[in-house]
């Protein structure tokens, strides 16, 4: 692997733009779940596994207006979670290595945990593709507005993945108010968060002249990073560096695979970067924006 790791450091020492896409696995070694197959699911919530419920059953609309306490507890769940969990020490490895090039990072993501931005990231340079669960909005879309979700803090019994108090309630019609993310099967998301991140990120892209994109534990179940990934490849020939330690494969024409985890893969490319990239790193050299 080191040959890999070897060609990954020239790619980002090459670059003068870094384009993240990342996908749940980017989350695993801060010690978020793996939700991948029904057994990473029901491990996680082993409460939904006895009622037979996998995560395309519980990440529904219909469940949450149906049982508004088994939803909220989920995602209650996942929301205290997200806010609890501090993102591991590769987020700040690829701050580093953005601020060494021209136009610095772009985030694009799948998750909707925040997690980026928690690690300083600028709001404006993340895409959450999937919407964010820091945000809410009504069930019903009575005024088409998304909200903050600092206000609601879930009680849940984690036993049995029920809320305990009252779920979120829209301010204007008092309905039930949802997390601002794209479920299964929803056709009432309201996406105008994520467009205006789209637009933003798309504006970015045409600055670019030579970007590499990191993509990090994008898996094939829902595999919309993946699609992002080489999207951006085929259309600006930017070269892609994939970490994912059960799918890695890529076109080598298109960049290279590395079968390892997250954060190790990025501690991995930072030794072969050089000694002059870590000092940088160190002492907070700033070229960019992040």
């Amino acid at each position: 692997m080191q040959e890999q790791i070897t060609r990954a450091a020239q790619m980002i020492r090459d670059a003068d733009a870094l384009l993240i896409t990342a996908g749940a696995g980017m989350g695993v070694d801060s010690g978020l779940p793996d939700f991948r197959g029904k057994d990473g699911f029901w491990n996680a919530y082993p409460a939904l596994g006895n009622a037979g419920l996998d995560f395309r059953d519980v990440a529904s609309p219909y469940l949450l207006r149906r049982d508004p306490a088994l939803g909220w507890g989920f995602y209650g769940h996942r929301l205290k979670l997200y806010r609890e969990t501090q993102p591991h020490a590769g987020f700040a490895l690829l701050q580093a290595w953005a601020r060494r090039m021209k136009r610095g990072a772009f985030v694009v993501t799948s998750n909707v945990d925040g997690q980026f931005q928690k690690a300083g990231y600028a709001p404006e340079r993340v895409c959450e593709i999937h919407g964010s669960l820091h945000h809410l909005q009504c069930d019903r879309n009575c005024t088409g507005l998304i909200w903050s979700a600092d206000e609601f803090s879930p009680q849940v019994d984690e036993v049995n993945c029920r809320l305990l108090n009252e779920p979120p309630r829209c301010g204007r019609c008092g309905e039930l108010a949802r997390p601002n993310v794209l479920m299964f099967d929803d056709w009432n998301w309201i996406s105008e968060r994520t467009d205006a991140q789209r637009r933003r990120w798309n504006d970015w892209l045409k600055g670019v002249q030579r970007p590499v994109v990191i993509e990090l534990g994008a898996g094939l179940a829902i595999p919309s990073i993946r699609h992002i990934t080489a999207r951006v490849c085929n259309t600006t020939g930017a070269q892609a560096i994939r970490i994912n330690p059960v799918a890695p494969e890529i076109d080598l024409r298109m960049g290279v695979g590395l079968q390892i985890g997250a954060l190790a893969a990025l501690q991995a490319i930072a030794q072969a970067l050089g000694e002059a990239w870590r000092l940088s790193f160190r002492l907070g050299a700033r070229g960019g924006e992040a």
